[in-house]
C-alpha cells in the first residue's frame, strides 16, 4: 500500500473512532432513528383498530337488520325502510356512504325442501349471487328463512397509499319469529 493510502486509512479510522466514543446528543441521535418506525406502528395500529371495528359493526348491522325483519309476519315497506336505517345507525361514528344491505325472504318447498325467493330488497350493494348454496343446509320443509348480506368498504385513514379500501360482507340469517316464512306487503 502507498503512504497515502496508509494515510487516507488512518485518517478515516480516526474521524470515525471520534465519532463513535462521542457520547454528546448519543439520544437525540437514537430518538431521531427509532422516532419514523414508532410513528408508523402507532399510525399503523389506528387504521388496524378501526378496521375491526368496522367488521365488528358489519357483523352488528346484518343481525339487527335479520332480526327487525324476523319480528312480523308481514313486513311493509316502512318496516323495512325502519330496519335498514338501524342497520345503517350501527356503523355510527363511521361514515354509511359505502353501507349496503340485501335483504332476502326465502320459503323451502313443502315437499322438495326447494329454496325459492319469497321477496327481495337491495339497497346500495349487487345482490348476493350464491344466496341458495347459503341457506340449502337450513331447508326444513315448509320452513323459511330470513337472509340479510351487508356490505361495507372501510378506507384507512393512513394507510390509504398503500392500501386502497377494504370490502367486508356478513351475512346474517334468522327465522322467523312468530310464523314460518317472513312476507312482504
Amino acid at each position: 500500500m502507498s503512504l497515502k493510502m496508509l494515510a487516507l486509512k488512518k485518517s478515516l479510522r480516526s474521524l470515525f473512532g471520534c465519532w463513535l466514543r462521542d457520547e454528546e446528543a448519543l439520544a437525540g441521535t437514537e430518538a431521531a432513528m427509532i422516532f419514523p418506525l414508532m410513528l408508523t406502528l402507532f399510525l399503523g395500529l389506528y387504521d388496524v383498530g378501526n378496521g375491526i371495528l368496522a367488521n365488528q359493526k358489519t357483523i352488528r348491522a346484518s343481525q339487527i337488520v335479520a332480526d327487525l325483519i324476523a319480528r312480523k309476519n308481514v313486513v311493509t315497506g316502512a318496516d323495512v325502510n325502519e330496519a335498514v336505517k338501524a342497520g345503517e345507525l350501527a356503523f355510527e361514528p363511521m361514515p354509511q356512504e359505502t353501507y349496503g344491505v340485501d335483504i332476502i325472504s326465502i320459503r323451502f318447498d313443502p315437499d322438495t325442501s326447494d329454496p325459492e325467493i319469497v321477496w327481495r330488497d337491495t339497497r346500495n350493494m349487487s345482490p348476493i349471487p350464491d344466496v341458495f348454496d347459503r341457506v340449502s343446509p337450513l331447508g326444513l320443509p315448509g320452513e323459511g328463512v330470513v337472509v340479510v348480506a351487508v356490505t361495507y368498504s372501510f378506507e384507512p385513514v393512513f394507510a390509504g397509499f398503500v392500501v386502497d379500501t377494504f370490502d367486508m360482507m356478513e351475512v346474517g340469517f334468522s327465522r322467523g319469529r312468530s310464523s314460518p316464512v317472513v312476507n312482504h306487503e
